[in-house]
């Protein structure tokens, strides 16, 4: 599980295309602790380290990590598209014994929706996102939403799309600042909104 309190951002340092899906190599600043088979969340989908080094047995001294993406999950979300250079926001799974500061975040991405508006109000932004046909339900006025990772708070929903406002914090430490109009994101939905419905539909 995660929290959508994004750790940092990695920079895509390596892709290799197979017959079976994509392999990314990923580098990170201070992730002195990953090991093999260790769940991470690249820009909000829930992956698995297959490879790591945490720098002290390269020439260039960077931690990375490589993970693999199925052919599924190449198709479901933007990753595929990734080239050389690209960031992308990451996260570890939360301990057990850590502060949850987010939300319940699964990393299963939902959907991919699209940046509609993007302004500058004072020292925040407000972003404007597309609502993909069939998930307008999970999407409520002030209540949790997930985007490439990050958790935040739905400002103002409307009929085909929804606002987000976004702290400087925010804005500097992901790859919001990197987004424009028409750019790709991944949507999760607020897990407990799907077991609510799921609930309601049985009686």
């Amino acid at each position: 599980m995660f929290t959508g309190i994004v750790e940092d951002t990695g920079t895509v340092r390596d892709r290799t295309e197979t017959e079976d899906g994509l392999r990314l190599r990923i580098t990170v600043d201070g992730f002195d602790d990953l090991h093999h088979g260790q769940s991470i969340s690249v820009s909000g989908v829930c992956l698995t380290v297959e490879a790591y080094d945490t720098g002290t047995e390269n020439a260039d001294g960077d931690d990375w990590f490589e993970v693999f993406l199925a052919s599924e999950t190449v198709a479901k979300t933007y990753l595929g598209e990734v080239d050389e250079g690209d960031a992308v926001n990451v996260e570890r799974a939360m301990p057990a014994n850590g502060r949850f500061d987010g939300h319940v975040v699964q990393g299963h991405v939902d959907t991919v929706a699209e940046v509609t508006a993007i302004e500058r109000v004072g020292e925040d932004w407000r972003f404007a996102f597309s609502i993909p046909e069939g998930h307008g339900d999970y999407l409520v006025d002030k209540g949790s939403v997930t985007l490439d990772g990050i958790s935040l708070t739905v400002a103002e929903k409307r009929a085909d799309e929804f606002d987000v406002a976004i702290i400087p914090t925010t804005y500097e430490l992901t790859t919001l600042s990197e987004k424009s109009v028409g750019d790709p994101v991944h949507l999760e939905v607020d897990v407990i909104a799907k077991y609510v419905e799921n609930m309601v539909a049985g009686y």
